[in-house]
């Protein structure tokens, strides 16, 4: 298996967690975003099993643990320092250590600084800047679409400057992350037209600095390695606005265009499992790297993902015969869809195939019913400008109109159609568009949408007279060597970063479209990495049966305005094919309908877009400003109880000593009463009904150490019925 950004996310997390807590029992103390950022690559478990005794909210009312360390995993914003202050001023807990998800801005740190208490009480500070969202191995987005109104609506101009600050300090950390200190390059568009062509260098220029920065404030990056160094290319949604437009084919791509995937905390699609049993339920599925079916399908040719799927199934009917209907047919999606209802053994494989069975089906209804074929046939051709043939397409104008005229074509999918032709074409006449809108029975409000592309630097439009332009691709398609092949000829398009990502792996990319922020000083350095690391690349058998140390150059592309899921796929597949591993980033992953809708927003008023930098800024609650109540004396419970269903050795220390070999005198008492009713929830050894004062210690032996064996399954139950990271609330009475 090779390299992840879940797994490096996944590591830094837990690995900070384990060297603080060093076998001693503490709390964790999260914010709603940095619970996002943990909530996204770590299992809860992972947390606890790093003695963590419970998981609480900065946000929400928590009893005083004065007696108890606290980790704070904290995102860097202001109101979250005023929650961390009111904690530090109550003394809440007995000593506490900072970890930040991302740069703390100098003000807030002075503000930190500067109280007396915080500097008694702070065993710690550091950052760890992972304020990123892996959502596959090799796929980062920031969950932020504002991203892309920020960058090119016309009246956000004043807080671009700022945003791009923001956008640079993640593409930073993701580097820090995956170990890589990288040259920066950036596109650099032909002739532009628009304002935001700038776009891309500017942002190069700001992560070149951070990076930069952070080296200097961190001598021991990067860590020595055998890799070649990196390279991070910057580039913006305005080099290729083909891509999220055209209906992709493959797997993943067509399903997110199609299908109602649901994109939240998590990647889901809604269906019915054990459809037409009593146990039937609806159920949303997670579509995420943990899917194995879904990873080996994904960046499939549709066609090649319902063969795939249907083989799979007739191997498993092949090795368990028994589960075979003589007269059953394996030849059909729903005949399949129908044995596996009766296969309840097999309950996790029966979902996981059920799934993307229904998901391919409904997809191929759509492709038939929406006569995507015949669609498909003159997108291509208006995005690669060459017919099935490879030569240049007659008759394109008198196509297109043809399929405006059927009506079992969408609306959304003519408006698309309308857009490609007129990118084609490089830009026509204002009454053209109107005929073309008319003709498509579309609201003439979708000319806005149209105009809108020209924030991107499409041509739109252009007078009678006016010459087109440069229309060359930035990477001509070399039509020598090019084998018309029927069978995948509405597929023949391919983003602008597969030749991108080629040239640059060979050594070979344009330095004038792609300049450095810093230009190397041997001008070839880039051809003698791209000849050297492909001789050096290994054969598949070389490393059978053992893990080799991947030396394999990374390269990250940060897309600025959102990426496809077309583009994610062609980082997989030039990485495989030149033994590179190639990371995408960007703030948000664009679906054709998405792209539309953000296009058209670039003409809305900016007050109606509801920009999170426009909303009131979030305040502390203020029952973190509240006095306590003064503390009751606990009662003595009587003996002969402790804690349920925890197995002993990992029940927290008193006061949360530190760990290690503990004495037990022969008269000591046990456990007593009082722990019956302790909880290790949100309110671990306290009470509400006391005041929130300290129950009396519990005499047990030193946590089990986390190279421990010894599997905490009881003590984990308990936990998570309280809800750990869903954590239980307490009342705001």
């Amino acid at each position: 298996m090779g390299v992840s950004v879940i797994q490096e996310q996944h590591d830094i997390i837990v690995d900070t967690i384990k060297q603080i807590t060093q076998g001693d029992w503490k709390v964790l103390v999260i914010d709603e975003n940095s619970k996002k950022v943990i909530d996204n690559v770590v299992k809860e478990d992972d947390i606890l099993n790093q003695n963590i005794a419970n998981i609480e909210r900065i946000e929400e009312r928590r009893p005083m643990n004065p007696t108890m360390d606290a980790i704070y995993i904290l995102s860097p914003q202001p109101h979250i320092v005023d929650c961390l202050i009111a904690d530090l001023e109550s003394r809440r807990y007995r000593k506490s250590f900072l970890v930040w998800t991302g740069v703390l801005e100098p003000s807030l740190r002075r503000r930190i600084d500067s109280s007396p208490l915080a500097k008694q009480q702070l065993g710690g500070f550091q950052t760890l800047s992972i304020d990123y969202f892996p959502k596959e191995s090799h796929l980062v987005t920031f969950k932020d679409p504002w991203s892309f109104p920020v960058l090119y609506h016309p009246a956000c101009n004043g807080l671009v400057a700022k945003h791009m600050r923001d956008l640079a300090q993640k593409i930073t950390g993701l580097c820090v992350s995956l170990g890589e200190y990288p040259k920066v390059r950036y596109y650099r568009p032909r002739a532009p037209i628009h304002e935001a062509a700038v776009l891309s260098s500017h942002l190069a220029r700001f992560v070149s600095e951070e990076l930069d920065e952070y080296a200097q404030w961190n001598p021991n990056f990067p860590s020595p390695t055998s890799r070649p160094q990196g390279i991070l290319l910057v580039t913006d949604r305005s080099m290729d606005l083909m891509a999220p437009l055209i209906h992709e084919f493959t797997y993943q791509a067509m399903a997110h265009d199609l299908l109602p995937i649901k994109e939240g905390d998590k990647t889901t699609f809604h269906m019915t499992v054990n459809e037409d049993s009593p146990e039937a339920e609806e159920k949303d599925m997670e579509l995420g790297d943990k899917d194995k079916v879904w990873v080996d399908n994904r960046h499939r040719h549709m066609k090649d993902t319902i063969e795939k799927l249907m083989g799979d199934f007739q191997k498993f009917l092949d090795q368990n015969p028994h589960f075979t209907n003589k007269d059953g047919d394996t030849t059909s999606l729903n005949a399949i869809k129908d044995m596996l209802a009766g296969l309840p053994q097999f309950q996790e494989m029966k979902e996981t195939y059920s799934l993307h069975l229904t998901m391919a089906q409904e997809c191929m209804n759509i492709f038939q019913h929406h006569k995507l074929p015949d669609i498909a046939s003159s997108e291509q051709t208006l995005a690669t400008g060459l017919d099935e043939d490879f030569r240049k397409p007659k008759n394109v104008l008198e196509g297109v109109v043809r399929l405006l005229d059927d009506d079992a074509i969408t609306q959304s999918d003519r408006l698309r159609l309308v857009i490609m032709y007129i990118l084609y074409r490089g830009g026509v006449i204002m009454e053209d568009i109107k005929r073309l809108l008319s003709h498509a029975s579309l609201p003439p409000q979708d000319g806005e949408i149209i105009a809108n592309l020209e924030f991107l630097g499409g041509r739109t439009t252009h007078g009678l007279k006016d010459s087109k332009g440069d229309l060359t691709p930035i990477f001509p398609i070399d039509t020598k060597n090019l084998v018309p092949n029927e069978e995948y000829s509405l597929s023949r398009f391919q983003p602008v970063l597969k030749p991108l990502l080629e040239n640059l792996c060979r050594g070979a990319l344009d330095q004038t479209q792609f300049p450095y922020v810093k230009p190397p000083l041997d001008p070839n350095e880039d051809a003698i990495v791209g000849q050297g690391s492909l001789r050096a690349a290994k054969p598949s058998w070389a490393g059978a049966g053992r893990r080799v140390v991947e030396n394999r150059q990374r390269i990250i592309i940060f897309m600025a305005g959102g990426a496809t899921y077309s583009e994610s796929r062609v980082c997989y597949e030039v990485g495989s094919a030149l033994s590179r591993d190639i990371f995408l980033a960007s703030s948000h992953m664009l679906t054709p309908e998405l792209f539309v809708r953000q296009v058209g927003d670039l003409s809305v008023d900016k007050r109606r877009l509801d920009l999170p930098m426009d909303r009131p800024a979030p305040r502390a609650p203020a029952h973190l400003f509240e006095r306590p109540a003064p503390p009751t004396a606990a009662a003595t419970p009587p003996p002969g109880q402790r804690l349920p269903g925890a197995p002993i050795g990992r029940v927290p220390a008193p006061g949360g000593l530190p760990g290690g070999p503990r004495l037990r005198d022969a008269t000591s008492q046990p456990p007593t009463q009082a722990m019956g009713s302790m909880s290790l929830g949100s309110g671990a050894a306290f009470s509400p009904a006391n005041g929130g004062a300290l129950r009396p210690a519990v005499p047990s032996p030193s946590p089990a150490p986390s190279g421990s064996s010894e599997k905490p399954h009881k003590l984990e139950k308990e936990k998570k019925k309280r809800g750990l990271f869903g954590m239980k609330k307490h009342s705001h009475g």
